[in-house]
């Protein structure tokens, strides 16, 4: 069974929130972060930098929120990834760590990145329910939760981009979203 690390209000969410869209056993271990368990031997040995998310499956261990994400989407999903699906997954991923957070909770990109992020992000979800064509994916779960963050984190109103706005409800009332992050909006 898979172990996942994480703290209260912490990337660890995105995490479990995939985890449990997939519907596989896992355990989520609590680690009280005030208490410092992040920075302790046995943490440390999952991940050398204690930070959160970290997991263990099978003994296999990994970290960084969106590693995970990938390693999850390629083992446990119901169909086999070819070269260019885990391509795309990457991309997204990526995108959503390095491109879509940064440039949006990065204050200093905020008003010149904000308006092309989501033109490029209502461009495709006028075209296509998810991110990636007609069903819910990996990269909806990345992509989807750094949006659902920007009304609660930043206190921004998406209204002025009613496609990426109709997406973030849509991602929200997943069942799964709901049970893993829902209290938290």
């Amino acid at each position: 069974m898979i172990k996942l690390y994480g703290g209260a209000r912490s990337r660890a969410s995105i995490v479990h929130w995939y985890l449990e869209e997939l519907g596989i056993p896992y355990e989520f271990v609590m680690l009280d972060m005030q208490a410092g368990e992040h920075r302790q031997p046995q943490y440390l040995a999952i991940n050398p930098l204690g930070k959160v998310p970290g997991i263990v499956d099978e003994g296999f261990k990994l970290w960084e929120s969106g590693a995970i994400l990938l390693y999850l989407a390629d083992k446990y999903s119901k169909n086999p990834l070819s070269v260019e699906q885990r391509a795309l997954f990457n991309q997204w991923i990526l995108f959503a760590n390095a491109t879509l957070g940064p440039g949006i909770f990065g204050e200093e990109n905020r008003e010149r990145e904000m308006p092309r992020l989501m033109g490029v992000l209502t461009d495709i979800l006028e075209k296509q329910p998810f991110i990636m064509g007609s069903e819910f994916t990996v990269a909806d779960v990345a992509v989807g939760s750094i949006l659902a963050y920007i009304p609660i984190l930043l206190k921004m109103d998406l209204s002025g981009y009613p496609t990426v706005s109709n997406y973030v409800q849509a991602m929200t009332q997943r069942p799964a979203y709901q049970k893993v992050m829902g209290a938290r909006g």
